[in-house]
């Protein structure tokens, strides 16, 4: 049985890889000792069990938490994009303000000058 989890592994706020990770099966050098015959209690097959359950537990875990901090990397990433177009936003707005503005006061003043030449002759 092979066992694969496919998550987003945070590299840094900017970058976050899709990766792809074989959790199952896993593989121990049964008998290769290269420090003599040691006397496990319990025996090696219990002892590696045991600890799967918990290697699957903290990859998980693992994971997860890569996994949520991409998620926040991103967010946060878009949140920073739309805050910087919200402001180009605004300042363009602002400028089309003033221009329409300065015309309506530049048509005012022509048409106050034109009246008063106009009472003037």
């Amino acid at each position: 049985m092979t066992l694969q989890f496919l998550f987003y592994w945070f590299k840094n706020v900017a970058i976050q890889e899709l990766r792809v990770e074989k959790l199952l099966p896993l593989y121990y050098e049964g008998e290769k000792n290269h420090f003599g015959d040691h006397i496990y209690e319990p025996s090696k097959k219990e002892i590696v069990e045991s600890l799967i359950p918990r290697h699957l537990n903290v990859e998980m875990w693992k994971y997860l938490l890569e996994s949520f901090a991409s998620e926040m990397a991103a967010r946060m990433v878009a949140m920073e994009n739309a805050t910087e177009n919200a402001g180009e936003m605004i300042k363009s707005l602002q400028l089309q303000f003033n221009k329409v503005r300065q015309a309506s006061i530049t048509t005012e003043m022509l048409e106050i000058v034109g009246g008063a030449e106009a009472l003037a002759k």
